[in-house]
């Protein structure tokens, strides 16, 4: 899923229309957590949302989508509840009653983009104080409706967007059905709240390290290490990256693997050397941790994330996964009792943030691709750095916010440039791409066009390809080129050290409803070359495919043989492949 701001945020032109929803009297007051109380106490402001917009792909009915927008907000009580000014300035929050209201169309004005005019209305109506601070958008055009969902943070995070999204989808499709949402109450963000005032104290070794990176930070929560310009907020300047693409990614997380540990420790290891090369001084930043440390939560919507602080000093991979491992249980504790003795969060300009999503982990998914899902993050003013990282199918992607000064655009852009750059030699030089077979290393990698030769002479090399393969050349090149732009394929070439192309196979990801849903990695054209056989290199292809199905979500890998090729059967029965299924085919 793309990670994207609203004045990046790709939209069609369209009408704009927002469902302004009825609420109804305060009642019961409701806890409010740490952070609600820092963000919402800032006051009304500009920019404090955040939002996922996405495509469906026919015309909906408005009627449709507010009635099913109405059975989110019914199943999810934090999107009934809002917060109000207390006497002592402190924001209150309470519950509410929330009812159907009406759909308000937003005129666009000569010139105005549409970004601006969207941004306009979230601005608006998503603010910390706003009754309700959500807000469902809807871009109207004749191919279909773009939705927006967006809030005010103190009432969701990025996990809890894709809930709603998911939740919206889910009873759009039974209203559509002609039936009425059957969307179940789930736990609100005000009982994870309550629940939190039940833990103890943290102890004094989780206080004392506190101390110290805040010490090591001018007694402030940590801030990026080089000039950013005057101290004071300014426009802001944000920096969409694609850091690895999926075949990167994959190479990257199999070298992370190798070293035994996560493949955000390996990233920190990066972040680590980058930051001692330019400022020399170990990485210290503010490092979000979600706080859904029970399934329950799973499908509820708030602010389920705390602040903790990453402190690295060795670029080692298993010194950065200690690193790691150190923030997330710092995080652990309610930040209001360790804070006391700074009176609370000691924020200072330049902060310095990292933030980590592995979008494939989540127990929340959306057909992201399908539906051109994209985060859209709020346009502000600000006097810090904030990084955020999301790891999902298609790769590795980077959204950086920074003041645009001079000197930020300069150091921040340096820093990123670094980082990008030292991430994708490591992808490369993984051994993910990596076949070590004794004293030897072959690497494997996707083809490109030059390799339809080599492939074409591999596949034609033993007692059947020869009598099949040789057409023109110009089938193989539209095949190759219809296999390059699907996503879901793999065409591989084994290189020996000296770059000749000795192998090659075609992997396939194969999603399916059967076996609950399963995705299966189809292997298809495997060969080895005549002077390359009986020495492993099968084997050895045999399981990176396996390793390049799993990072893909695959759990069956299966592989299909002409009846007469006994060696080949004989081979695959070895690697623990089962002759199960009868294959049938017929030439169309």
């Amino acid at each position: 899923m793309r990670l994207t701001n609203i004045a990046h945020l790709r939209l069609p032109f369209g009408r704009l229309l927002s469902y302004q929803v009825t609420v109804g009297q305060l009642g019961a007051a409701l806890p409010v957590s740490f952070d609600q109380r820092r963000h919402v106490g800032a006051g009304d402001r500009a920019g404090s949302w955040m939002a996922l917009s996405f495509r469906l792909p026919a015309p909906v009915p408005r009627d449709q989508l507010s009635e099913a927008w109405l059975a989110v907000i019914s199943r999810h009580g934090t999107l009934r509840s809002v917060f109000t000014p207390g006497e002592d300035g402190a924001p209150q929050l309470h519950e509410v009653e929330v009812h159907g209201g009406d759909w308000i169309s937003h005129q666009l004005n000569p010139g105005q983009a549409v970004n601006d005019a969207l941004r306009e209305v979230l601005d608006v109506a998503c603010s910390p104080y706003s009754q309700p601070s959500h807000c469902l958008c809807v871009l109207e055009t004749a191919a279909g409706p773009t939705v927006i969902i967006a809030g005010d943070h103190a009432h969701g995070d990025m996990w809890s967007m894709l809930v709603l999204a998911r939740d919206l989808l889910s009873a759009l499709s039974a209203v559509q059905a002609g039936m009425k949402p059957q969307l179940t109450p789930v736990p609100t963000f005000a009982e994870h709240t309550k629940s939190l005032t039940r833990v103890g104290p943290a102890p004094e070794k989780v206080h004392r390290r506190w101390a110290e990176v805040l010490a090591a930070s001018g007694e402030v929560m940590p801030r990026f290490p080089l000039s950013l310009g005057p101290p004071t907020p300014t426009a802001e300047r944000v920096e969409v990256r694609e850091v690895l693409d999926v075949d990167d990614a994959a190479a990257f997380s199999a070298q992370a693997r190798e070293d035994g540990v996560s493949t955000l420790s390996l990233v920190v290891s990066a972040m680590t050397a980058v930051t001692k090369e330019l400022a020399g001084v170990p990485l210290r930043a503010v490092f979000p941790v979600h706080s859904r440390y029970d399934a329950m939560w799973n499908d509820s919507v708030g602010w389920f994330i705390t602040n903790s602080v990453l402190e690295s000093a060795d670029e080692d991979p298993r010194a950065c996964a200690q690193a790691v491992r150190e923030a997330v249980k710092l995080g652990n504790w309610p930040l209001q009792e360790v804070l006391t003795p700074w009176g609370g969060m000691p924020e200072a300009p330049g902060m310095f943030a990292i933030s980590w999503l592995d979008l494939r982990r989540l127990p929340v998914r959306i057909d992201a691709r399908g539906l051109d899902a994209q985060y859209v993050g709020a346009s502000i003013q600000t006097d810090g750095v904030m990084l955020w990282f999301i790891l999902n199918d298609s790769g590795l992607h980077l959204r950086c916010r920074y003041p645009d000064t001079d000197q930020a655009r300069d150091h921040v852009g340096t820093w990123l440039d670094m980082l990008v750059a030292r991430l994708s030699s490591a992808a490369r030089a993984s051994v993910g791409g990596k076949l070590r077979l004794g004293g030897r290393i072959y690497r494997v990698q996707r083809a490109s066009r030059v390799d339809i030769p080599a492939m074409v002479q591999l596949l034609s090399d033993d007692e059947i390809g020869g009598g099949r393969e040789g057409a023109q050349n110009a089938s193989y090149e539209a095949s190759f080129d219809a296999i390059a732009r699907d996503s879901s394929q793999y065409l591989a070439v084994v290189r020996d050290e000296a770059e000749r192309i000795i192998g090659t196979m075609q992997l396939s990801i194969i999603p399916g409803l059967s076996r609950g849903g399963a995705a299966r990695l189809q292997i298809e054209g495997l060969r080895v070359a005549a002077g390359q056989r009986s020495r492993g290199v099968g084997t050895a292809m045999l399981e990176w495919a396996h390793e390049h199905g799993r990072a893909r979500g695959a759990t069956l890998a299966q592989i299909s043989t002409e009846q007469v090729r006994v060696r080949a059967q004989q081979f695959y029965s070895r690697l623990g492949y089962e002759n199960t299924h009868v294959g049938l085919k017929r030439v169309l």
